[in-house]
């Protein structure tokens, strides 16, 4: 029997001794403080926030935003009668977003647009198709066309082929061709030269990337935006553009180097983003907006009335219960940093991004992908005039062992010979951990040339 003195420590008991359950419940419990420390035994491989350049999702907040959502972990940000304030939050929190897109000036959530908060960027592009296909229904039935004759009238969805696989879920999900435009060495981004002969009048919407998270690019929607208003001109069914942007959506509002990507463009529908990429919450929250409230953009089967301070409001996110914790941080986060701090911010990740970027070419054994210059990604392969004796894969493994986390893979369809290796640099990363990653690459790549690897099949 367990002393009395060890009862509070996992040091001495008997479930130190044993391996921890993985299939059966166990028969008995044990000291809340042992389960907690032999928890954390389990993670102790696990990588370390500072090191992992691979995520791009937040692994830091503030201690005051992780009390408050410790605060608020047993809210339930569905109901919105019973968490009046949460949703108050969620909605402040969507009009600053919107604003931060150029919605206009004066506009108001509800009366001019709408939006909802949802559990990542994939449940905001989840909704942003629906909304795409749903009003291509309405169109395409007014204008005669049997929608049911899915051999003659089958929507697709036009995307260049670096896509997140969430899209391929949308598109399999509810019977959608997707249509791809592929990438080539000349088009790393959406290729505006073809995206248009991919469109036909079956043609949900078109959707642009703002933040390829395979090669760091971003779409030209500006010039897709034009191509649309010249398509629509004479189209018997005329077309928007949902624009995921769960990479950059909170990046580029605050820095310079972007062309029109937003609200201001007309065709813009709807945008997406992930609130636990660079809006700086931890991994659980997405934001999505449409451009107008309206049945033309968020039809009417895609709104559910609930009940909200005596009245009701449009209940639009697919996800049920689920915490408030994620909206409470967001806004924080809106409040604590407002539009100088985002900008102070985003700024000092870009220059992280750029000195990365400088030191890869000082290598002379790379040629950039992309070189931190709009977005913080830093992506690189091997160029092709260099002999080595291994490859990037080999570089991953390599790293691991100083403890950092850089992935190397291969590119999408068409470009799925070439093997890149890519960093993220996150609000977190200061030029300190910079100077550490810098020094612990330059070693990695002297232990490699001096050990001569066989090294990974590419």
């Amino acid at each position: 029997m367990q002393t009395d003195y060890l009862e509070s420590s996992f040091l001495g008991s008997k479930e130190a001794a044993r391996s921890m359950p993985k299939e059966v419940l166990p028969d008995e419990g044990m000291n809340p403080d042992t389960a907690e420390t032999l928890v954390n035994h389990i993670r102790l491989n696990e990588a370390k926030a500072d090191q992992n350049l691979a995520t791009f999702c937040t692994t830091q907040m503030e201690p005051q935003a992780d009390r408050l959502m410790l605060g608020s972990l047993e809210t339930n940000a569905i109901d919105k009668s019973e968490y009046p304030k949460t949703t108050a939050m969620e909605n402040y929190t969507i009009s600053m977003v919107a604003h931060m897109w150029n919605i206009g000036e004066g506009k108001k959530l509800f009366q001019d647009f709408i939006g909802t908060s949802t559990v990542g960027s994939s449940e905001g592009c989840m909704l942003g198709g629906l909304a795409l296909l749903h009003s291509w229904k309405h169109r395409a039935k007014a204008a005669g066309l049997d929608i049911d004759n899915l051999h003659e009238h089958k929507p697709n969805l036009v995307i260049m082929s670096a896509f997140q696989v969430v899209w391929e879920k949308f598109c399999t999900y509810w019977n959608v061709e997707m249509r791809e435009v592929p990438m080539d060495e000349n088009h790393m981004s959406l290729n505006t030269d073809t995206v248009m002969d991919y469109v036909d009048e079956n043609t949900i919407g078109i959707v642009g990337i703002q933040g390829i998270t395979y090669t760091g690019r971003v779409d030209d929607i500006q010039k897709l935006d034009e191509l649309v208003s010249e398509y629509n001109q004479t189209a018997k069914l005329p077309i928007k553009i949902h624009v995921d942007a769960a990479f950059g959506g909170f990046f580029a509002p605050f820095v310079d180097g972007f062309k029109p990507w937003d609200f201001r463009l007309k065709n813009v529908a709807s945008i997406n983003v992930s609130g636990h990429k660079y809006g700086m919450v931890y991994p659980g929250i997405g934001w999505i907006v449409w451009r107008e409230n309206t049945e033309d953009y968020l039809p009417a089967e895609m709104r559910f009335s609930v009940p909200y301070l005596g009245s009701s409001v449009d209940s639009i996110a697919i996800n049920f219960s689920h915490s408030g914790a994620h909206i409470v941080a967001q806004y924080y986060n809106m409040i604590r940093f407002g539009r100088e701090g985002f900008t102070a911010i985003m700024n000092n990740v870009r220059s992280v991004s750029q000195r990365i970027n400088q030191e890869l070419k000082d290598l002379g054994i790379f040629e950039i992908i992309n070189d931190g210059s709009q977005l913080p990604i830093n992506c690189w392969k091997i160029a092709d005039n260099v002999e080595l004796t291994w490859n990037l894969y080999d570089l991953e493994d390599k790293l691991k062992e100083y403890g950092w986390q850089v992935p190397a893979y291969p590119l999408p369809v068409s470009l799925e010979d070439v093997t890149i290796s890519r960093i993220v640099v996150r609000p977190s990363m200061t030029m300190a951990i910079c100077d550490d990653f810098i020094e612990d690459l330059t070693r990695a790549i002297d232990d490699l040339n001096r050990n001569h690897l066989i090294h990974h099949a590419s």
